[in-house]
């Protein structure tokens, strides 16, 4: 007797407890805001073959409502999203969207496209694009084992952590020229 009188309060809280949280919160999926891309369609200075190149896209919500992103889809396995904060954007606020670029599988021009999705107003993604030259080395092209066995010799690099490498020069837009 004493279980079932405990029993039915617990019922009457769970269902409480669903309907207000239904209630209380607004349906972000359906609120669609819009997003400015700094600097979209970009060219990188030519790379050589192996180096990683960092890629730091900065986004800005410009809409109403706060952006979620539902998903993010890369062109190729040799882009690596590992520091990311875009996950959500509130709006009028600007996040960056860090991405590595690892140039050991290419050679020649490489042009890459990023879809971001999420409640966005004008269109279901936007695209981020961005090309470098992968170029091999004048002698000699190595293939991928090589260069996984230099670079894992070359880990305890400490110029390289300290000045920066110099496959990290920035990139250029069209209409500079």
């Amino acid at each position: 007797m004493k279980s079932e009188s405990i029993k039915i309060p617990i019922k009457i809280l769970v269902f409480l407890t669903i309907v207000a949280s239904t209630f209380g919160c607004k349906d972000i999926k359906n609120q669609t805001t819009t997003l400015e891309v700094i600097d979209n369609y970009r060219h990188y200075y030519p790379v050589l073959r192996g180096q990683k190149l960092d890629i730091i896209f900065d986004i800005k919500n410009t809409g109403e409502h706060p952006f979620i992103m539902t998903d993010l889809l890369i062109s190729c396995g040799c882009i690596v999203n590992k520091k990311s904060s875009i996950n959500s954007i509130p709006p009028g606020a600007e996040r960056r969207l860090v991405l590595t670029y690892d140039s050991a599988k290419n050679i020649g021009l490489a042009e890459h496209i990023i879809d971001v999705y999420g409640n966005l107003a004008n269109a279901e993604k936007i695209e981020l694009v961005f090309d470098t030259h992968v170029v091999p080395e004048a002698a000699y092209t190595r293939d991928y084992e090589e260069i996984y066995l230099e670079r894992r010799e070359k880990e305890g690099n400490l110029k390289g952590m300290t000045e920066g490498e110099e496959n990290n020069k920035g990139y250029y837009m069209e209409k500079d020229f």
